[in-house]
């Protein structure tokens, strides 16, 4: 399915399911997503119907036609408890002091002028690509079995893109149904966000990594964007090493204070949009903090309201 970003596309997945279909995670919550369901629906289903709705995780890219589907089908959403709660919180954190204390945050960490005012206009988009949540939700938690189509796949909660991101693998298939968590050629966004700013998800990330090493290394693997792929292992060193050697440069940059905002060049060496600023400065905390809670770096709020930070 299309997305509006340079991030162009999300993989989404259809599982036989006996008599019916399982659908895995549902684009945005827009008219033009929701034409292209209905053109699917027409002509691939054979007359067979969905019978249950699994969200990997909260974004708007996987949650946002949550709600339409399973009206649309009369079928449960399965996802894990923080996904559903955080989409919920999500999609309150609308008015002006969710949005003062949001611009704070990024002010705070050095974002100033013209890019503190596109992120002004911007706000928070997720009400508008998750335009309606279901009602209840059937839970998902680490280990459940989910059986589909005759074969059983496992819950595996992986952390530090999402809240409790749900990969599924099933063992009889070899297939792994990865989420964003593995990605075959980009690196998953690891953010830290203005309602944590404390947060260390790029440790959960890295931690979360090792749930992935039992499996074989041949196992197809479904990404949520970019193409399936084989070779796991391989993919999961590349992944450590990236973030290794990104840690090292940050780590080289604070020979003197730097902000967040200061790192942007150091970490990204392209163009930023607005929406890839949001995310950008983010992934800059989340190494940021990963070294502060390493006792790598010190954290300092200077005279001017910014934090920064420098080697320890």
């Amino acid at each position: 399915m299309p997305l509006p970003f340079a991030l162009n596309h999300i993989n989404l997945w259809m599982l036989d399911d006996g008599d019916g279909v399982t659908i895995v995670d549902t684009g945005l919550g827009l008219p033009e997503t929701r034409a292209l369901w209905e053109r699917i629906f027409a002509s691939e289903l054979g007359g067979k119907r969905v019978v249950r709705v699994i969200a990997t995780h909260f974004h708007p890219d996987h949650f946002g036609n949550t709600g339409w589907l399973t009206e649309r089908w009369g079928v449960e959403l399965w996802c894990t408890q923080a996904e559903y709660m955080a989409a919920v919180i999500a999609c309150e954190a609308r008015g002006k002091s969710k949005s003062g204390r949001m611009l704070e945050h990024y002010r705070r960490n050095g974002i100033a002028g013209e890019a503190l005012e596109r992120l002004r206009d911007r706000g928070n988009h997720y009400p508008g690509l998750v335009p309606s949540l279901p009602d209840s939700y059937r839970c998902l938690r680490d280990g459940d079995r989910v059986v589909i189509d005759g074969r059983r796949w496992e819950v595996i909660v992986v952390l530090g893109h999402a809240p409790e991101h749900a990969a599924l693998w099933c063992p009889e298939m070899n297939v792994l149904i990865s989420g964003d968590q593995v990605l075959p050629k980009i690196t998953t966004n690891v953010s830290v966000w203005w309602d944590r700013p404390h947060d260390d998800p790029l440790r959960l990330y890295l931690g979360s990594l090792a749930r992935f090493r039992p499996m074989p290394a041949d196992a197809l693997v479904l990404p949520s964007h970019g193409l399936p792929f084989r070779g796991l292992h391989a993919r999961l060193d590349a992944l450590r090493a990236h973030h290794d050697e990104r840690l090292a440069e940050t780590l080289d940059a604070l020979g003197e204070p730097r902000s967040a905002a200061d790192l942007l060049p150091v970490l990204f060496r392209r163009q930023l949009d607005t929406h890839q600023m949001s995310f950008a400065i983010g992934e800059a905390l989340a190494h940021l903090n990963y070294l502060e809670v390493a006792g790598s770096a010190t954290r300092m709020l200077d005279a001017d309201g910014v934090e920064r930070f420098r080697k320890a």
